[in-house]
Protein backbone atom coordinates (compact mmCIF):
# COMPACT_ATOMS: atom_id res chain seq x y z
CA UNK A 1 0.00 0.00 0.00
CA UNK A 2 1.22 3.48 -0.88
CA UNK A 3 1.63 6.23 1.65
CA UNK A 4 -0.37 9.42 1.66
CA UNK A 5 1.29 12.61 0.46
CA UNK A 6 2.81 14.78 3.18
CA UNK A 7 0.18 17.49 2.63
CA UNK A 8 -2.65 14.99 3.17
CA UNK A 9 -1.00 13.61 6.31
CA UNK A 10 -0.61 17.11 7.74
CA UNK A 11 -4.23 17.90 6.87
CA UNK A 12 -5.33 14.70 8.60
CA UNK A 13 -3.39 15.56 11.75
CA UNK A 14 -4.84 19.07 11.75
CA UNK A 15 -8.35 17.64 11.37
CA UNK A 16 -7.84 15.39 14.37
CA UNK A 17 -6.55 18.27 16.49
CA UNK A 18 -9.57 20.47 15.78
CA UNK A 19 -12.36 20.35 18.31
CA UNK A 20 -15.88 19.58 17.18
CA UNK A 21 -17.04 23.17 17.60
CA UNK A 22 -14.10 24.43 15.57
CA UNK A 23 -14.96 22.03 12.75
CA UNK A 24 -18.53 23.32 12.65
CA UNK A 25 -17.38 26.93 12.61
CA UNK A 26 -14.88 26.27 9.83
CA UNK A 27 -17.43 24.28 7.85
CA UNK A 28 -20.07 26.99 7.91
CA UNK A 29 -17.48 29.75 7.42
CA UNK A 30 -16.05 27.93 4.41
CA UNK A 31 -19.48 27.53 2.84
CA UNK A 32 -20.23 31.22 3.45
CA UNK A 33 -16.91 32.20 1.87
CA UNK A 34 -17.60 30.07 -1.18
CA UNK A 35 -21.13 31.45 -1.46
CA UNK A 36 -19.81 35.01 -1.16
CA UNK A 37 -17.32 34.47 -3.99
CA UNK A 38 -20.02 33.04 -6.25
CA UNK A 39 -22.56 35.76 -5.45
CA UNK A 40 -19.93 38.46 -6.00
CA UNK A 41 -19.42 37.33 -9.61
CA UNK A 42 -20.95 39.59 -12.26
CA UNK A 43 -23.02 36.66 -13.55
CA UNK A 44 -24.82 36.42 -10.18
CA UNK A 45 -26.35 39.88 -10.30
CA UNK A 46 -29.27 40.70 -12.55
CA UNK A 47 -27.70 44.07 -13.38
CA UNK A 48 -24.01 43.30 -12.97
CA UNK A 49 -21.82 42.79 -9.94
CA UNK A 50 -23.50 43.10 -6.51
CA UNK A 51 -21.40 44.88 -3.83
CA UNK A 52 -19.18 42.49 -1.88
CA UNK A 53 -20.75 43.35 1.49
CA UNK A 54 -24.21 42.50 0.11
CA UNK A 55 -22.89 39.25 -1.37
CA UNK A 56 -21.40 38.36 2.03
CA UNK A 57 -24.60 39.32 3.82
CA UNK A 58 -26.78 37.26 1.46
CA UNK A 59 -24.48 34.22 1.60
CA UNK A 60 -24.44 34.32 5.41
CA UNK A 61 -28.20 34.75 5.57
CA UNK A 62 -28.72 31.80 3.19
CA UNK A 63 -26.26 29.43 4.89
CA UNK A 64 -27.65 30.36 8.31
CA UNK A 65 -31.22 29.97 6.92
CA UNK A 66 -32.17 33.40 8.21
CA UNK A 67 -33.76 35.29 5.32
CA UNK A 68 -32.64 38.82 6.17
CA UNK A 69 -31.61 40.63 2.99
CA UNK A 70 -29.95 43.89 2.07
CA UNK A 71 -31.06 43.60 -1.58
CA UNK A 72 -34.30 42.32 -3.04
CA UNK A 73 -33.92 38.59 -3.69
CA UNK A 74 -36.34 38.52 -6.59
CA UNK A 75 -34.87 41.39 -8.60
CA UNK A 76 -31.21 41.81 -7.56
CA UNK A 77 -30.07 38.31 -8.46
CA UNK A 78 -29.89 36.49 -11.79
CA UNK A 79 -30.99 32.89 -12.29
CA UNK A 80 -27.45 31.80 -11.46
CA UNK A 81 -27.40 33.92 -8.29
CA UNK A 82 -30.77 32.58 -7.16
CA UNK A 83 -29.54 29.03 -7.80
CA UNK A 84 -26.50 29.67 -5.59
CA UNK A 85 -28.75 31.00 -2.82
CA UNK A 86 -30.98 27.91 -3.14
CA UNK A 87 -28.02 25.54 -2.74
CA UNK A 88 -26.68 27.51 0.21
CA UNK A 89 -30.09 27.32 1.90
CA UNK A 90 -30.32 23.57 1.38
CA UNK A 91 -26.81 22.77 2.57
CA UNK A 92 -26.97 25.25 5.44
CA UNK A 93 -30.38 24.02 6.51
CA UNK A 94 -29.44 20.37 6.79
CA UNK A 95 -25.95 21.08 8.09
CA UNK A 96 -22.40 20.75 6.86
CA UNK A 97 -21.62 17.61 8.86
CA UNK A 98 -24.77 15.87 7.59
CA UNK A 99 -23.63 16.27 4.00
CA UNK A 100 -20.08 15.17 4.86
CA UNK A 101 -21.39 11.97 6.47
CA UNK A 102 -23.66 11.38 3.47
CA UNK A 103 -20.64 11.72 1.18
CA UNK A 104 -18.70 9.11 3.17
CA UNK A 105 -21.65 6.70 3.15
CA UNK A 106 -22.21 7.21 -0.58
CA UNK A 107 -18.57 6.31 -1.25
CA UNK A 108 -18.91 3.18 0.87
CA UNK A 109 -16.60 4.54 3.56
CA UNK A 110 -17.21 4.93 7.25
CA UNK A 111 -17.33 8.52 8.52
CA UNK A 112 -15.00 9.53 11.32
CA UNK A 113 -16.16 8.92 14.86
CA UNK A 114 -16.20 12.67 15.41
CA UNK A 115 -18.49 13.30 12.42
CA UNK A 116 -20.73 10.47 13.57
CA UNK A 117 -20.94 11.92 17.08
CA UNK A 118 -21.75 15.41 15.78
CA UNK A 119 -24.58 14.23 13.52
CA UNK A 120 -26.05 12.04 16.26
CA UNK A 121 -26.01 14.95 18.71
CA UNK A 122 -27.61 17.24 16.12
CA UNK A 123 -30.46 14.98 15.08
CA UNK A 124 -30.89 11.95 17.32
CA UNK A 125 -32.18 11.94 20.87
CA UNK A 126 -31.94 8.13 20.83
CA UNK A 127 -28.31 6.87 20.73
CA UNK A 128 -29.53 3.44 19.57
CA UNK A 129 -30.60 4.86 16.22
CA UNK A 130 -28.42 3.73 13.32
CA UNK A 131 -26.46 6.59 11.75
CA UNK A 132 -27.00 5.20 8.25
CA UNK A 133 -30.74 4.94 8.86
CA UNK A 134 -30.79 8.42 10.40
CA UNK A 135 -29.07 10.07 7.43
CA UNK A 136 -31.17 8.11 4.95
CA UNK A 137 -34.43 9.08 6.65
CA UNK A 138 -33.41 12.75 6.90
CA UNK A 139 -32.74 13.06 3.19
CA UNK A 140 -35.76 11.01 2.13
CA UNK A 141 -38.09 13.03 4.34
CA UNK A 142 -36.55 16.30 3.14
CA UNK A 143 -36.91 15.25 -0.50
CA UNK A 144 -40.54 14.18 -0.01
CA UNK A 145 -41.56 17.37 1.76
CA UNK A 146 -39.76 19.77 -0.55
CA UNK A 147 -40.81 17.95 -3.73
CA UNK A 148 -44.40 17.63 -2.53
CA UNK A 149 -44.52 21.30 -1.59
CA UNK A 150 -43.04 22.29 -4.95
CA UNK A 151 -45.61 20.25 -6.90
CA UNK A 152 -48.51 21.88 -5.06
CA UNK A 153 -47.00 25.34 -5.49
CA UNK A 154 -46.53 24.75 -9.22
CA UNK A 155 -50.22 23.92 -9.51
CA UNK A 156 -51.15 27.05 -7.52
CA UNK A 157 -49.01 29.38 -9.61
CA UNK A 158 -50.02 27.81 -12.89
CA UNK A 159 -53.60 28.46 -11.83
CA UNK A 160 -52.68 32.12 -11.37
CA UNK A 161 -51.40 32.33 -14.95
CA UNK A 162 -47.65 32.00 -14.34
CA UNK A 163 -45.61 30.57 -17.26
CA UNK A 164 -44.51 26.97 -16.66
CA UNK A 165 -40.81 27.79 -16.25
CA UNK A 166 -41.45 30.61 -13.83
CA UNK A 167 -43.95 28.55 -11.84
CA UNK A 168 -41.46 25.68 -11.46
CA UNK A 169 -38.58 27.97 -10.44
CA UNK A 170 -40.71 29.84 -7.91
CA UNK A 171 -42.16 26.62 -6.53
CA UNK A 172 -38.82 24.86 -5.99
CA UNK A 173 -37.19 27.90 -4.41
CA UNK A 174 -40.05 28.73 -2.04
CA UNK A 175 -40.61 25.10 -1.05
CA UNK A 176 -36.96 24.65 -0.06
CA UNK A 177 -36.93 28.04 1.65
CA UNK A 178 -40.04 27.19 3.67
CA UNK A 179 -38.98 23.69 4.73
CA UNK A 180 -35.49 24.89 5.71
CA UNK A 181 -37.12 27.77 7.62
CA UNK A 182 -35.04 30.22 5.58
CA UNK A 183 -37.68 32.83 4.77
CA UNK A 184 -36.20 33.90 1.42
CA UNK A 185 -38.82 34.92 -1.12
CA UNK A 186 -38.82 36.25 -4.67
CA UNK A 187 -41.56 38.69 -3.66
CA UNK A 188 -40.53 42.02 -2.19
CA UNK A 189 -43.42 41.87 0.29
CA UNK A 190 -42.65 38.26 1.29
CA UNK A 191 -46.09 36.56 1.29
CA UNK A 192 -48.30 39.56 2.07
CA UNK A 193 -50.07 39.18 -1.27
CA UNK A 194 -51.22 35.71 -0.17
CA UNK A 195 -52.60 36.81 3.19
CA UNK A 196 -56.00 35.23 3.63
CA UNK A 197 -55.29 32.58 0.97
CA UNK A 198 -56.11 29.42 2.89
CA UNK A 199 -54.45 26.78 0.64
CA UNK A 200 -51.24 28.76 0.18
CA UNK A 201 -50.89 29.62 3.86
CA UNK A 202 -51.70 26.06 4.90
CA UNK A 203 -49.02 24.65 2.60
CA UNK A 204 -46.35 27.03 3.84
CA UNK A 205 -47.38 26.35 7.45
CA UNK A 206 -47.01 22.59 6.99
CA UNK A 207 -43.57 22.99 5.41
CA UNK A 208 -42.42 25.36 8.14
CA UNK A 209 -43.68 23.21 11.02
CA UNK A 210 -42.32 19.92 9.67
CA UNK A 211 -38.97 21.56 9.01
CA UNK A 212 -38.91 23.14 12.46
CA UNK A 213 -39.95 20.40 14.89
CA UNK A 214 -36.84 18.29 14.33
CA UNK A 215 -36.11 15.20 12.28
CA UNK A 216 -35.99 12.92 15.30
CA UNK A 217 -39.50 13.99 16.31
CA UNK A 218 -40.78 13.26 12.80
CA UNK A 219 -39.15 9.82 12.85
CA UNK A 220 -40.50 9.11 16.32
CA UNK A 221 -44.05 9.99 15.24
CA UNK A 222 -43.70 7.91 12.07
CA UNK A 223 -42.53 4.94 14.14
CA UNK A 224 -45.55 5.37 16.41
CA UNK A 225 -47.93 5.19 13.44
CA UNK A 226 -46.04 2.23 12.01
CA UNK A 227 -45.79 0.20 15.23
CA UNK A 228 -49.01 1.33 16.89
CA UNK A 229 -49.26 1.33 20.67
CA UNK A 230 -46.16 -0.83 20.89
CA UNK A 231 -44.03 2.27 20.42
CA UNK A 232 -44.21 5.04 22.99
CA UNK A 233 -43.24 8.57 22.06
CA UNK A 234 -40.06 9.74 23.76
CA UNK A 235 -40.05 12.48 26.39
CA UNK A 236 -38.20 14.70 23.93
CA UNK A 237 -40.94 14.31 21.31
CA UNK A 238 -43.70 15.00 23.83
CA UNK A 239 -41.96 18.16 25.06
CA UNK A 240 -41.44 19.43 21.50
CA UNK A 241 -45.03 18.77 20.41
CA UNK A 242 -46.67 20.24 23.51
CA UNK A 243 -44.42 23.29 23.63
CA UNK A 244 -44.79 23.96 19.90
CA UNK A 245 -48.57 23.72 20.11
CA UNK A 246 -48.73 26.09 23.09
CA UNK A 247 -46.45 28.61 21.37
CA UNK A 248 -48.41 28.52 18.11
CA UNK A 249 -51.77 29.01 19.82
CA UNK A 250 -50.52 31.63 22.29
CA UNK A 251 -48.64 33.50 19.57
CA UNK A 252 -51.66 33.52 17.28
CA UNK A 253 -53.91 34.84 20.05
CA UNK A 254 -51.37 37.54 20.91
CA UNK A 255 -51.04 38.79 17.32
CA UNK A 256 -54.81 38.59 16.79
CA UNK A 257 -55.67 40.74 19.80
CA UNK A 258 -52.69 43.00 19.21
CA UNK A 259 -53.83 43.81 15.66
CA UNK A 260 -57.61 43.48 15.86
CA UNK A 261 -58.19 47.06 16.92
CA UNK A 262 -56.30 48.54 13.96
CA UNK A 263 -57.23 46.01 11.26
CA UNK A 264 -60.78 45.03 12.16
CA UNK A 265 -62.20 47.35 9.52
CA UNK A 266 -60.01 46.14 6.63
CA UNK A 267 -59.93 42.44 7.51
CA UNK A 268 -62.69 40.21 8.78
CA UNK A 269 -62.48 37.80 11.69
CA UNK A 270 -61.51 34.79 9.54
CA UNK A 271 -58.80 36.69 7.64
CA UNK A 272 -57.32 38.08 10.85
CA UNK A 273 -57.37 34.65 12.48
CA UNK A 274 -55.58 33.07 9.52
CA UNK A 275 -52.95 35.81 9.30
CA UNK A 276 -52.37 35.72 13.06
CA UNK A 277 -51.93 31.94 13.06
CA UNK A 278 -49.52 32.07 10.14
CA UNK A 279 -47.52 34.89 11.71
CA UNK A 280 -47.24 32.91 14.94
CA UNK A 281 -45.94 29.88 13.05
CA UNK A 282 -43.47 31.77 10.91
CA UNK A 283 -42.13 33.96 13.74
CA UNK A 284 -40.28 31.00 15.22
CA UNK A 285 -37.45 31.03 12.62
CA UNK A 286 -39.22 30.83 9.22
CA UNK A 287 -39.29 34.56 8.45
CA UNK A 288 -42.19 34.78 5.99
CA UNK A 289 -44.91 37.31 6.71
CA UNK A 290 -48.45 37.98 5.52
CA UNK A 291 -48.79 41.08 7.73
CA UNK A 292 -46.53 44.14 7.22
CA UNK A 293 -44.11 43.81 10.12
CA UNK A 294 -43.17 47.48 10.28
CA UNK A 295 -46.79 48.49 10.91
CA UNK A 296 -47.58 46.00 13.67
CA UNK A 297 -48.40 47.23 17.17
CA UNK A 298 -45.70 47.27 19.87
CA UNK A 299 -47.60 44.52 21.68
CA UNK A 300 -47.47 42.24 18.63
CA UNK A 301 -43.80 43.03 17.98
CA UNK A 302 -42.82 42.19 21.55
CA UNK A 303 -44.73 38.89 21.39
CA UNK A 304 -43.06 38.07 18.07
CA UNK A 305 -39.61 38.84 19.52
CA UNK A 306 -40.31 36.34 22.30
CA UNK A 307 -41.28 33.73 19.70
CA UNK A 308 -38.19 34.51 17.61
CA UNK A 309 -35.92 34.18 20.63
CA UNK A 310 -37.39 30.77 21.50
CA UNK A 311 -37.17 29.55 17.91
CA UNK A 312 -37.60 26.04 16.54
CA UNK A 313 -36.83 22.63 18.04
CA UNK A 314 -33.48 20.80 18.28
CA UNK A 315 -32.37 18.77 15.28
CA UNK A 316 -34.32 20.92 12.83
CA UNK A 317 -33.53 23.49 10.16
CA UNK A 318 -34.51 26.37 12.46
CA UNK A 319 -32.64 28.41 15.05
CA UNK A 320 -33.30 30.12 18.37
CA UNK A 321 -32.64 28.87 21.89
CA UNK A 322 -35.06 26.01 21.12
CA UNK A 323 -38.48 24.98 22.33
CA UNK A 324 -37.02 22.34 24.65
CA UNK A 325 -35.02 25.05 26.45
CA UNK A 326 -38.26 26.88 27.22
CA UNK A 327 -39.94 23.65 28.33
CA UNK A 328 -37.06 22.72 30.63
CA UNK A 329 -36.93 26.24 32.06
CA UNK A 330 -40.61 26.00 33.01
CA UNK A 331 -40.09 22.51 34.43
CA UNK A 332 -37.09 23.73 36.41
CA UNK A 333 -39.09 26.60 37.93
CA UNK A 334 -42.02 24.33 38.81
CA UNK A 335 -39.75 21.77 40.48
CA UNK A 336 -37.92 24.42 42.47
CA UNK A 337 -41.19 25.94 43.67
CA UNK A 338 -42.26 22.47 44.81
CA UNK A 339 -38.99 22.07 46.70
CA UNK A 340 -37.57 19.36 44.42
CA UNK A 341 -33.78 19.27 44.19
CA UNK A 342 -33.95 17.22 41.00
CA UNK A 343 -35.72 18.33 37.82
CA UNK A 344 -38.41 15.72 37.26
CA UNK A 345 -40.97 15.45 34.47
CA UNK A 346 -43.09 12.60 33.17
CA UNK A 347 -41.60 10.09 35.58
CA UNK A 348 -38.07 10.97 34.45
CA UNK A 349 -35.23 13.03 35.94
CA UNK A 350 -33.43 15.45 33.66
CA UNK A 351 -29.61 15.28 34.09
CA UNK A 352 -28.03 18.32 35.74
CA UNK A 353 -25.69 18.97 32.79
CA UNK A 354 -28.69 19.37 30.48
CA UNK A 355 -30.22 21.94 32.83
CA UNK A 356 -26.91 23.82 33.04
CA UNK A 357 -26.64 23.79 29.27
CA UNK A 358 -30.18 25.15 28.92
CA UNK A 359 -29.52 28.02 31.32
CA UNK A 360 -26.25 28.89 29.60
CA UNK A 361 -27.86 28.98 26.15
CA UNK A 362 -30.69 31.27 27.27
CA UNK A 363 -28.40 33.65 29.18
CA UNK A 364 -25.79 33.85 26.40
CA UNK A 365 -28.51 34.34 23.79
CA UNK A 366 -29.99 37.25 25.73
CA UNK A 367 -26.52 38.74 26.27
CA UNK A 368 -25.69 38.55 22.56
CA UNK A 369 -28.94 40.28 21.60
CA UNK A 370 -28.20 43.06 24.08
CA UNK A 371 -24.67 43.48 22.72
CA UNK A 372 -25.86 43.48 19.10
CA UNK A 373 -28.51 46.12 19.79
CA UNK A 374 -25.96 48.32 21.54
CA UNK A 375 -23.55 48.01 18.60
CA UNK A 376 -26.26 48.84 16.07
CA UNK A 377 -27.28 51.92 18.05
CA UNK A 378 -23.65 52.95 18.30
CA UNK A 379 -22.49 52.33 14.73
CA UNK A 380 -25.33 53.83 12.70
CA UNK A 381 -25.54 57.43 11.48
CA UNK A 382 -25.43 60.12 14.15
CA UNK A 383 -28.86 61.47 13.32
CA UNK A 384 -30.30 58.12 14.33
CA UNK A 385 -29.08 58.80 17.87
CA UNK A 386 -31.27 61.89 18.15
CA UNK A 387 -33.72 61.65 21.10
CA UNK A 388 -36.68 61.90 18.73
CA UNK A 389 -35.62 58.69 16.94
CA UNK A 390 -36.63 56.39 19.80
CA UNK A 391 -38.37 54.03 17.39
CA UNK A 392 -35.00 52.92 16.04
CA UNK A 393 -34.26 51.21 19.35
CA UNK A 394 -37.18 48.88 18.72
CA UNK A 395 -36.15 48.43 15.07
CA UNK A 396 -32.61 47.42 15.97
CA UNK A 397 -33.68 45.22 18.86
CA UNK A 398 -36.13 43.41 16.57
CA UNK A 399 -33.39 43.02 13.95
CA UNK A 400 -30.96 41.58 16.50
CA UNK A 401 -33.44 39.03 17.81
CA UNK A 402 -34.36 38.06 14.25
CA UNK A 403 -30.70 37.56 13.32
CA UNK A 404 -29.76 35.47 16.36
CA UNK A 405 -32.92 33.40 16.04
CA UNK A 406 -32.18 32.96 12.30
CA UNK A 407 -35.72 34.14 11.60
CA UNK A 408 -35.47 36.78 8.89
CA UNK A 409 -38.38 39.00 9.86
CA UNK A 410 -37.45 42.66 9.61
CA UNK A 411 -38.95 46.07 10.27
CA UNK A 412 -37.31 47.34 7.09
CA UNK A 413 -34.02 48.69 8.46
CA UNK A 414 -31.73 45.99 7.02
CA UNK A 415 -31.09 47.56 3.58
CA UNK A 416 -30.34 50.92 5.20
CA UNK A 417 -27.64 49.65 7.55
CA UNK A 418 -24.11 50.88 6.94
CA UNK A 419 -21.21 48.45 6.54
CA UNK A 420 -20.60 48.24 10.30
CA UNK A 421 -24.27 47.51 10.96
CA UNK A 422 -24.36 44.83 8.27
CA UNK A 423 -21.29 43.19 9.77
CA UNK A 424 -22.96 43.14 13.20
CA UNK A 425 -26.00 41.35 11.75
CA UNK A 426 -23.76 38.98 9.78
CA UNK A 427 -21.98 37.96 12.98
CA UNK A 428 -25.29 37.53 14.78
CA UNK A 429 -26.69 35.30 12.04
CA UNK A 430 -23.52 33.21 12.06
CA UNK A 431 -23.52 32.88 15.86
CA UNK A 432 -27.22 32.03 15.81
CA UNK A 433 -26.61 29.14 13.43
CA UNK A 434 -23.27 27.94 14.78
CA UNK A 435 -22.43 29.50 18.13
CA UNK A 436 -25.24 28.19 20.29
CA UNK A 437 -24.87 24.73 18.76
CA UNK A 438 -21.14 24.88 19.46
CA UNK A 439 -21.90 25.83 23.05
CA UNK A 440 -24.12 22.77 23.37
CA UNK A 441 -21.36 20.48 22.08
CA UNK A 442 -18.73 21.98 24.35
CA UNK A 443 -21.00 21.55 27.39
CA UNK A 444 -21.89 17.97 26.55
CA UNK A 445 -18.34 16.96 25.68
CA UNK A 446 -16.88 14.90 28.54
CA UNK A 447 -13.82 16.43 30.16
CA UNK A 448 -11.54 15.01 32.78
CA UNK A 449 -10.99 17.70 35.34
CA UNK A 450 -10.36 17.66 39.04
CA UNK A 451 -13.51 18.90 40.75
CA UNK A 452 -12.54 21.15 43.65
CA UNK A 453 -14.94 22.07 46.43
CA UNK A 454 -14.16 24.94 48.77
CA UNK A 455 -15.81 26.10 51.97
CA UNK A 456 -19.26 27.63 51.50
CA UNK A 457 -19.87 31.39 51.30
CA UNK A 458 -23.19 33.23 51.43
CA UNK A 459 -24.16 35.70 48.69
CA UNK A 460 -27.28 37.85 48.98
CA UNK A 461 -29.74 37.72 46.05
Amino acid sequence: MGTLPAENRRAGRLYKKLRTGELLVLGFAGLIALGTLLLALPVSGSAGRVPLIDALFTATSAVCVTGLATVDTGTAWSVFGKSVILVLIQVGGLGIMTFSVLMFLSLGRLPTLRDTWVVEKMYAADPRLSLRKLIKNIFIFTLIMEAGGAVILVACWLGQGYPVGRAVCYAVFHSVSAFCNAGFSFYGDSLERYGGSGPMMLLFSVLIITGGIGFYVVMDIAERFRSGKGHRLSLHTKLVLKTSLVLIVAGAAAVFFGEWGSRAGSAGFVRMAMDSLFQSITARTAGFNTLPVDSLSNFSLLCMMILMFIGASPGSCGGGVRTTSLALLVVLIVNRLRGNVQVNIGGRTIPAQIIHKMIAIIVIGAALITLSTLLLLLTQAQEYMHPHERTLFLDYLFESVSALGTVGLSMGVTPGLNIQGKLVIIVMMFVGRVGLITLAYSVLRPRRRVQLRYSSAEVML
